[in-house]
């Protein structure tokens, strides 16, 4: 069991430390501010091989493992949650296309998106079926060469603005077993978008309805057979799990090291807030509990290498603690800055609002307990 990272793992660390100090952290406020979506920037990310981190070389993809994945998120969220978050869902997208889809699917779709010339938006949630994913009611039914979808999914990140929507669909009987995945592509004819929703946080990416109404889809767009999309979809939740983990742990050791600085320079009482032990002691819970999210995270990641059986449960433990975990620090690094924490100048509102959203999406941390529960009853 080693701790250090590689000479590789490093290099790859301090490339996206960097590029999140030079090209997020500068602007995640605005973006914020403005509900910009940083396309161009994130294109700039592409061009790093973030685009396609764990997708295989002859698309264009990186070829690199999930814990490197998992390091990348971590530092591209220091710079910004919400923009790394996004490139978190490409990713799966990519990932699910590049294992799954048939060569030329693979050929056809991922090259384009290993640039960002196109983006993808991965569409499971739909209004009436979140955690319960499998009851999901959008149908597609099989029209000669075409699958014909009717349905609406919902909080789709990138909605509107991506090119590509890995979709999970209803071609077949209720349960899991009856959903299958196709490709849905931004002009083709039925599908439309609803209108931009207000949001707590992760105001720098767009979430929308997808509606299809008679959308016509090529049947050479299914990935692997009908009946595969929802093992499809939870293989790909997995790899989503710790990347959004690694999201939050990014985000909360930012406002953590915010605090550390802030609590060295505030006084009251005549001192230093870091001359408090009470302050000592908030900060030394802190950073245990940011190591302790990492050292799940990499974990986890290490399992989803290594094709552990169990690594759907450890993903599971993974996310759950780190999300909860990073939001409960990130909240306490606000607290340390007082009033001022709540104020836009400084970044830890935005931070907080950003990291809430975790606890819900990729699967709830109720549901993470029930994944756990499940296996470890079996």
């Amino acid at each position: 069991m080693h701790f250090a990272l590689t000479e590789d793992q490093t290099l790859i660390r301090d490339m996206a430390r960097k590029f999140a100090e030079d090209r997020l952290k500068p602007n995640a406020a605005r973006w914020d501010e403005e509900k910009h979506f940083p396309v161009e920037v994130m294109r700039e990310a592409a061009e790093l091989g973030f685009a396609g981190i764990y997708t295989h070389e002859d698309v264009g993809g990186s070829n690199l493992t999930r814990l490197d994945a998992a390091l990348i998120f971590e530092e591209l969220s220091r710079g910004c949650v919400a923009t790394a978050a996004f490139l978190s869902i490409h990713n799966m997208c990519a990932w699910m296309i590049d294992t799954w889809g048939k060569e030329d699917q693979r050929q056809r779709f991922l090259p384009q998106m290993m640039t960002m010339e196109k983006i993808a938006s991965y569409c499971l949630t739909e209004p009436g079926a979140g955690s319960d994913a499998a009851s999901l009611k959008t149908k597609a039914v099989r029209d000669g060469d075409h699958y014909v979808l009717n349905g609406a999914k919902a909080f789709i990140s990138g909605a509107g603005t991506s090119d590509y929507y890995v979709v999970m669909c209803r071609t077949g009987g209720e349960g899991p077993k009856g959903i299958s995945t196709i490709v849905v592509e931004k002009d083709t004819p039925g599908l439309s978008f609803g209108a931009n929703e207000k949001k707590m946080g992760w105001n720098a990416q767009p979430t929308r309805i997808v509606n299809f109404e008679d959308c016509r889809v090529p049947a050479e767009n299914l990935l692997a057979e009908e009946g595969m999309g929802f093992t499809l979809a939870m293989k790909g939740l997995n790899g989503g799990r710790i990347n959004i983990g690694a999201c939050s742990l990014g985000g909360a050791t930012e406002a953590f090291e915010v605090a550390k600085e802030y609590v060295g320079t505030r006084k009251q009482f005549g001192r230093e807030l870091a001359q408090f032990q009470v302050t000592q002691f908030k900060l030394a819970d802190m950073a245990t509990e940011l190591e302790a999210s990492r050292l799940m995270l990499y974990r986890a990641a290490a399992s989803v290498d290594a094709g552990d059986p169990s690594a759907a449960k450890y993903c599971a433990m993974a996310k759950r603690f780190a999300t909860d975990t990073c939001f409960d620090v990130a909240n306490q690094a606000l607290q340390l800055h007082g009033g001022y924490g709540y104020l836009k100048d400084y970044p830890l509102e935005r931070i907080v609002r950003d990291l809430r959203v975790h606890q819900i999406l990729e699967g709830t941390n109720e549901i993470m307990r029930v994944i756990i529960a499940k296996d470890e009853l079996k």
